[in-house]
């Protein structure tokens, strides 16, 4: 479970993190004036979704399940260069780092000869904890990147209608995660076995 814990803690920094590098690319420096393009966990830390989220779900699941997520960084649309799919980049960043550091492990325990016992099954973790907040984060409900992404594509009036299913977004992503996380489980046993071979 610690190990767990560590490599969620860390898989979700590097994804918030790259919020942050994706949108000072583009002219927002929103997260760098706030100190948060930094891969230093004090600064992304949140004490219910980085600790206290994932131990409760971890226990009363029985070990069944794990899932946390860092402090939120902030940006500022209206300073992206990319005014049309700058928002649409800024949130695939975060999945897209999951997905990188997934491939990496993976590939390693993949390819690289003499990896089994324990490190092989700590490398499978981490590469099975990146595969979840990948999918799971692209799932389009708000405020997960999946809906800033699909925002983008959409007419204004729905556009407007996000905005309002927003405010119901936790409360949502709350009922997804107990009731409804049996429906992506497939998709991540299948990316894991395509990675790990």
């Amino acid at each position: 479970m610690l190990f767990s814990l560590i490599a969620i803690l860390f898989s979700a920094i590097f994804h918030e993190y790259m919020h942050g590098w994706m949108a000072d690319r583009l002219g927002d420096p929103t997260a760098k004036d706030a100190g948060r393009l930094t891969l230093n966990p004090l600064a992304h830390i949140d004490l219910y979704g980085s600790i206290l989220l994932p131990a409760l779900i971890y226990f009363g699941t029985g070990g069944a399940m794990i899932f946390g997520y860092a402090k939120p960084v902030p940006y500022n649309p209206y300073n992206l260069r990319d005014q049309k799919y700058g928002s649409a980049k800024v949130a695939a960043a975060g999945p897209l780092a999951n997905l990188i550091t997934a491939l990496f492990f993976g590939l390693l325990l993949r390819f690289v000869p003499g990896i089994s016992g324990t490190l092989a099954m700590l490398l499978s973790i981490i590469v099975q904890i990146n595969l979840i907040l990948m999918v799971f984060n692209l799932i389009p409900i708000p405020p997960l990147d999946g809906s800033r992404v699909l925002v983008t594509f959409l007419p204004y009036k729905w556009q407007v209608r996000f905005a309002e299913f927003e405010r119901y977004g936790m409360l949502f992503i709350l009922l997804f995660v107990l009731f409804g996380f049996s429906i992506i489980l497939p998709v991540i046993n299948l990316l894991f076995r395509l990675i790990v071979g």
